[in-house]
């Protein structure tokens, strides 16, 4: 056994002595988003890693967008877990979303730990070439 061991094993110890005192406390992380605006909408890159599309929640409600998401970080078939900064993460975030946008017509895309959110705008919020004629 080495000193690494040592340490992870008394770490094991403490989080085992403070889950029998009380529960867990969970952390919840904010994750890193991009945002990109055009003429048609906007559209959203969220990084959530680990999380997959069982364990996402995407809500639009009274003008607001809400996403909830769970990562488990599975520990392989013998092998025991020696050192874990976050063993579970949960992520949250929220955005006001203008009366502009439709939240009808979202689109979403989870591949490889990023969310892509398409929101379009109202047709009647997009703007228009007006042809302007002569007499």
């Amino acid at each position: 056994m080495n000193d690494r061991t040592q340490v992870a094993e008394r770490d094991q110890q403490a989080v085992a002595r403070r889950e029998g005192d009380q529960p867990a406390r969970r952390m919840t992380l904010t994750p890193a988003v991009d945002v990109f605006e055009d003429s048609q909408g906007i559209t959203l890159w969220a990084d959530l890693p680990g999380v997959t599309k069982d364990k996402l929640d995407v809500k639009v409600h009274d003008g607001n967008l809400y996403i909830e998401a769970e990562a488990v970080v599975p520990t392989p078939a013998g092998l025991r877990l020696q050192h874990a900064e976050i063993r579970e993460s949960r992520f949250a975030r929220a955005f006001s979303l203008s009366p502009d946008f439709d939240t009808s017509k979202i689109d979403a895309n989870l591949q490889d730990g990023v969310l892509k959110l398409t929101i379009p705008r109202r047709d009647e919020a997009r703007p228009r070439r007006i042809e302007v004629q002569t007499n």
